[in-house]
């Protein structure tokens, strides 16, 4: 009797033209074979589907969330229809949701009116700013949807300067914001209400970075410190936030009869977010390349700062994770970007400057010189009352650019 159930079990588990064999298959024998076929290819199908949910769920998660040039935000979004009055509160609802937000980034956009036109100018200002530091550079900072996207999959120095960037641009715009008084949630650089109103009484508000730091933070979460490129990352974006920090100066104002200095009102104000800019591209000049290495005694994976192959690296113990530097840094060397690619469209009928830059940006293949005639206004006057009177000029002018 157990050799019989023995082969009943055998008989029910057992495998049967590559498919699964179960119990019920001897009753589907009696069915026709189109449909035997079709009952079994809906038990593979619902297989496959719980093997592929399973995989899902035991997924890591992200590291954190990402925003600006590093995100997946379009970086033109057209401004919102006229909203009608009873719905003018939560016209900032639909733009956040218009921006690629994750979850608690969406939460917070909404939770302050002024957040969403924040979030807006920190996209337009970083995009601007980075297409302005690398405009005679092969890279242009171009930002089209696949370039972008390919781009930020790997560790260049380009990589490094977007997250830095992006960081900086929202940073710097959260700070303006609250002094603008376009925030519910901060005012004028954490003073009490009084104080702040004396400040906005004799001009002297001053930009909130201890909120917008708060906030960016928040806003952008943390990181696994045990992943190489997130670590990078996470040191590339602080580094865009301490040089808003580093940029900030003391402005003093004073009142008094006939401009004394009886009183004295101060306040702290953010470098103009082109010099922010300017000290990220010399950063990027100096980036660091890194690599991986393993501590012995922890077993955990450490950043260290790849060298030539004659520099010995200095003794004693380090236990620095990541290089004490305000510099960018990288992990792998960027293309050349000179020809066309899934990092940059080249450098082909790029315009250039023949004394500056066209060597450089041409990669070596000359350019060519077109002659034009163009016609601007000239030797303008101030007329009265409230013209301005222009004359014509037309003047010939050549215009290099790249060959293919």
């Amino acid at each position: 009797m157990g050799g019989a159930q023995n082969s009943s079990l055998y008989k029910k588990c057992r495998t049967y033209n590559k498919g699964f064999y179960t119990a019920t298959q001897e009753k589907r024998n009696d069915l026709p074979w189109s449909r035997s076929k079709m009952l079994d290819g809906h038990l593979l199908l619902g297989w496959l589907s719980f093997t592929v949910i399973v995989y899902l769920f035991n997924l890591p998660g992200p590291t954190t969330a990402y925003f600006g040039l590093t995100g997946n935000e379009p970086l033109s979004i057209l401004p919102l229809s006229s909203q009608p009055e009873e719905n003018v509160g939560r016209a900032h609802y639909k733009l956040c949701d218009r921006l690629k937000l994750e979850k608690k980034q969406r939460r917070m956009c909404r939770r302050d009116p002024g957040v969403a036109e924040t979030l807006m100018e920190a996209i337009s200002m970083s995009a601007l700013e980075c297409q302005y530091q690398f405009r005679f550079e092969r890279w242009n900072c171009t930002l089209e949807g696949r370039y972008r996207a390919n781009l930020l999959k790997r560790g260049f120095k380009e990589t490094a300067f977007l997250y830095a960037v992006s960081s900086a641009g929202l940073t710097h715009a959260m700070a303006k914001a609250c002094s603008a008084g376009r925030m519910e949630r901060c005012t004028c650089d954490e003073a009490p209400d009084l104080e702040n109103r004396k400040a906005w009484q004799w001009g002297g508000c001053g930009d909130n970075l201890k909120y917008s730091n708060k906030f960016v933070k928040d806003f952008l979460g943390k990181r696994s410190n045990k992943d190489l490129r997130a670590r990078v990352d996470m040191h590339n974006t602080n580094v865009g936030m301490k040089v808003i920090k580093a940029g900030v100066e003391t402005t003093c104002k004073c009142h008094g009869v006939s401009g004394s200095c009886t009183v004295q009102t101060c306040w702290r104000q953010l470098s103009p977010f082109h010099e922010i800019g300017k000290q990220l591209k010399q950063r990027y000049e100096t980036s660091l390349k890194v690599g991986s290495s393993t501590n012995e005694a922890t077993g955990e994976g450490e950043i260290s700062q790849a060298r030539p192959q004659q520099q010995q690296p200095p003794t004693g113990p380090s236990n620095d994770p990541i290089p004490r530097t305000m510099d960018l840094l990288h992990i792998e060397d960027s293309p050349s970007f000179c020809r066309p690619s899934k990092y940059s469209p080249g450098t082909s009928a790029r315009k250039c400057y023949k004394d500056k830059n066209c060597d450089a940006i041409c990669c070596g293949r000359g350019h060519n010189t077109q002659s034009r005639v163009v016609t601007r206004p000239c030797q303008c006057q101030v007329r009265w009352c409230c013209y301005v009177e222009c004359k014509q000029c037309t003047q010939r002018e050549e215009v290099y650019t790249c060959k293919g």
